[in-house]
């Protein structure tokens, strides 16, 4: 397994793809598949079966992944955005 660049609990931005510029902390890595869960990004709807929680059945709103290229620390990103602010036109 190689080491990645952010890990769980990091505060992150979101730098390609429908969710691009949107920030969120990190909920987990799927190692394997090179993707993470950020809270509140990506959400997606999920059919449940009729179990005793749900009688009726739901439908129920998650979090979806997003690959690990898409993501950068929100800390790199200010810096990298102060810096290009800084620079001379």
């Amino acid at each position: 397994m190689q080491k990645f660049h952010v890990k769980k609990g990091d505060d992150v931005v979101v730098i390609a793809g429908t969710e691009k510029g949107r920030r969120g902390k990190i909920i987990a890595v799927l190692r394997r598949k090179e993707r993470v869960i950020v809270e509140g990004l990506k959400m997606i709807k999920r059919h449940q079966r009729k179990s005793q929680q749900h009688p009726q059945g739901a439908i129920v709103q998650r979090e979806g992944t997003l690959h690990l290229s898409n993501v950068m620390r929100a800390d790199r990103f200010d810096a990298r955005a102060a810096k290009r602010a800084a620079q001379p036109a």
